[in-house]
């Protein structure tokens, strides 16, 4: 019996997460794997102590269909069209390898998910959210003004996936002679870099002085005549929580949560969406101000220009609502 707290799941399965894990994907994608995989597998073998006992026979179209028929009783649509995803990808993987004779899981049905347009955040939402940080109102003790103020505004003006945040490393701030960059490891280990103005690079000095004077000891040892970039090893992490370390996923999204709430925007956003509602209102800005589909696709580093257009198409809808608040169509109104 597996010790508490480890599942043991069955030897052909691990060449399957080494080959995900040679593309580089996210602490969080691997473990959106393996949990999408226990939450099937467990209801093929009756339970999750058995999930070793699984054995590449099991996996029939019979099998899947009732499983993902029991899994669906109780998860949302969006859950099940991921763990869809996942055993998808593993069977694919598995009869590549001549592990299995077919890929059942285009025979099992998912749900289909209607694709909304990305939306947003409007100015005074954004101008609300940079108060709220800004204000010394109802501040606790574990809050860090500027910390918070420089994880959201490099959200909103260089559009950063959560992952791409707690990855930055300060070195990958760079200042040139027509303004700065941020050096983006990106989604599937695609790199990007995306072109920000020194306002902001400026309040990440802010934020890095004020973390100086927070943990003295995690500079570079270099002398502290200089300050911002230069005081810092280009290796350490951008963003860190409140221990000194790099901010983990949970701190960065309860700081935005804790901005939105103070900000009383909570409403405003798409539930669920964070760090990822301040991205959607980067790309929707510049989509508004007509940036092209490609420098989207390049900036938000889309693989496909297909994702890119949403932006452009949603930015055409708000501008449309807009334009029809012109109180000029009131004198189409014929008088009663």
């Amino acid at each position: 019996m597996a010790a508490r707290g480890l599942v043991l799941r069955p030897q052909w399965f691990a060449p399957f997460l080494a080959d995900r894990g040679t593309r580089k994907p996210s602490l969080h994608t691997m473990k959106a794997y393996r949990q999408d995989f226990d939450a099937i597998a467990a209801l093929i073998v009756g339970g999750e102590e058995d999930l070793a006992a699984m054995s590449l026979a099991d996996i029939t179209t019979k099998a899947m269909r009732e499983a993902f028929a029991q899994y669906a009783e109780t998860h949302k649509a969006a859950s099940i069209q991921r763990c869809w995803s996942t055993w998808n990808v593993l069977c694919a993987f598995l009869y590549t390898s001549d592990l299995i004779p077919a890929n059942p899981m285009p025979l099992v049905g998912r749900p289909k998910i209607a694709k909304t347009l990305p939306k947003g955040l409007p100015p005074t939402s954004v101008q609300a959210l940079v108060t709220a940080v800004d204000s010394e109102s109802e501040r606790r003790a574990s809050d860090w003004m500027e910390r918070d103020r420089a994880l959201i505004l490099t959200s909103l003006l260089a559009g950063l996936r959560a992952d791409e945040l707690l990855r930055a490393n300060i070195g990958d701030v760079r200042r040139r002679d027509d303004g700065a960059i941020i050096q983006v490891r990106g989604k599937g280990g695609k790199d990007r870099t995306i072109p920000v103005e020194l306002a902001l690079v400026e309040v990440l000095v802010e934020y890095l002085d004020s973390r100086a004077v927070r943990f003295p000891a995690t500079a570079s040892g270099r002398s502290f005549t200089t300050s911002g970039l230069a005081a810092w090893p280009p290796t350490a992490p951008l963003f860190v929580g409140s221990d000194g370390d790099r901010i983990t996923r949970g701190t960065l999204q309860y700081r935005v949560l804790r901005a939105f709430r103070r900000a009383g925007i909570d409403e405003d956003r798409a539930r669920g969406a964070l760090v990822h509602v301040l991205r959607h209102t980067f790309a929707t800005e510049l989509a508004s101000a007509g940036v092209s589909v490609y420098a989207l696709m390049r900036l938000l580093g889309h693989e496909s220009m297909v994702t890119s257009q949403r932006y452009v198409t949603a930015a055409g809808s708000e501008t449309r609502a807009a334009a029809a608040q012109n109180r000029l169509y009131g004198l189409l109104k014929r008088p009663e």
